[in-house]
């Protein structure tokens, strides 16, 4: 059974910096692309960052180029999303997920999220 288990999330202000983390299990983690997306209010999810299997791709939305890195450790089973320079703009419910795609309504398996909350 796959599972993913967010952490990492709270409160910061704008400025501020935060890294998420997913583990990872019932699957073959290290075989496997990953993403983050969010969610924002009650807006739709939407894609934040994808990653191949062995870490050498990744690719990022426009709105957090060059402020989010995502990165991930094989031997681990752990998924990292590190963010700075935080806006409120960036408060949202962090998901992680399986499948190296930017399209939040393709099949794929879904953390619980954590919930990011950044004040002005």
């Amino acid at each position: 059974q796959v599972q993913l288990q967010e952490s990492g999330g709270g409160s910061v202000q704008t400025g501020g910096s935060l890294t998420l983390s997913c583990a990872a299990s019932g699957f073959v983690f290290r075989a496997s692309g990953m993403a983050w997306f969010r969610q924002r209010g009650n807006g739709e999810r939407e894609y934040v960052a994808i990653i191949s299997w062995n870490g050498e791709e990744t690719m990022y939305a426009d709105f957090v180029k060059g402020r989010f890195t995502v990165s991930r450790d094989n031997t681990n089973n752990l998924l990292l999303l590190q963010m700075n320079n935080l806006t409120p703009d960036d408060s949202a419910v962090y998901y992680c997920a399986t499948n190296y795609n930017r399209n939040p309504n393709s099949r794929r398996n879904w953390g619980q999220g954590t919930q990011v909350t950044v004040s002005s």
